[in-house]
């Protein structure tokens, strides 16, 4: 059992892990809708390269509303073209997804760039598998899946500690949980190089109550560490794929 997360756009290396043979477990943010090391991505189509560097400027100064404030300027008057532009887009990505996935066992959540509902319609009527807030039987273990990040700019991606402690709770007891976002444990979920942290204590709660053996999520591009132990939880962030174009085998 093969795991990825944050391809952000890495198609290509993901069509070569789908192909080993292998169920491969996919946790969300398919999508690249900005990658601040190349400017590239969604955002540089709709908005170009120019307003990409801008706005990367500034989050790094860590002016994360005057970030905001650009992009509100950018888009007022404009919100239903922008969004269509989007929509044209995200669905042309999608399609991409599917074609690397090809015909292999796979499962796949989504994270907090993705569009969910778009991307269940994509993957419909399959093989690959749309898989939010159930468990599946994989290799004869019990995986859980609660997909969604953790609430930030109200995008449809994204959930509410409530919400995602909602989908937990369904799960019951699992052998492994797979979630896009990280437990709320410091060195699992703080970003060294975007410096915000990006965590989820409906998450932590669900590892100190139901004790899974081990626990997958991804979301952290630079976490302090990839690999922790909650409790009796093995925690282990999967890696920036688009970066490493490597999953991860479940040991």
């Amino acid at each position: 059992m093969l795991l990825v997360s944050d391809v952000h756009g890495e198609y290509d290396a993901l069509a070569e892990v789908a192909a080993s043979g292998e169920p491969l477990l996919v946790l969300g943010d398919l999508l690249n809708f900005v990658d601040y090391r190349t400017m590239e991505g969604l955002l540089a189509d709709v908005a170009g390269v120019d307003f990409v560097r801008e706005v990367a400027a500034l989050r790094t100064e860590g002016r994360f509303a005057a970030a905001a404030e650009v992009w509100r300027d950018f888009a007022v008057g404009r919100e239903d073209e922008i969004r269509d532009r989007y929509d044209e887009l995200i669905e042309g990505e999608y399609r991409k997804v599917v074609a690397a996935l090809g015909g292999a066992e796979c499962y796949v959540t989504y994270g907090n760039v993705d569009r969910p509902r778009m991307l269940r319609d994509a993957l419909e009527p399959g093989p690959a598998r749309f898989v939010d807030a159930e468990v599946v039987e994989i290799e004869g273990l019990r995986v859980g899946f609660a997909g969604g990040g953790i609430r930030n700019l109200g995008v449809p991606g994204e959930v509410s500690e409530e919400g995602l402690a909602e989908k937990l709770r369904s799960l019951g007891e699992v052998d492994v949980l797979c979630t896009h976002v990280a437990p709320a444990v410091r060195q699992l979920s703080h970003d060294v190089i975007g410096g915000r942290p990006k965590q989820s204590q409906a998450v932590l709660d669900y590892l100190l109550e139901f004790r899974p053996p081990f626990h997958y999520f991804g979301d952290i591009h630079q976490p302090q560490a990839v690999l922790w132990r909650v409790g009796d939880t093995v925690c282990r962030n999967v890696g920036y794929f688009r970066a490493t174009k490597r999953p991860v085998r479940h040991r």
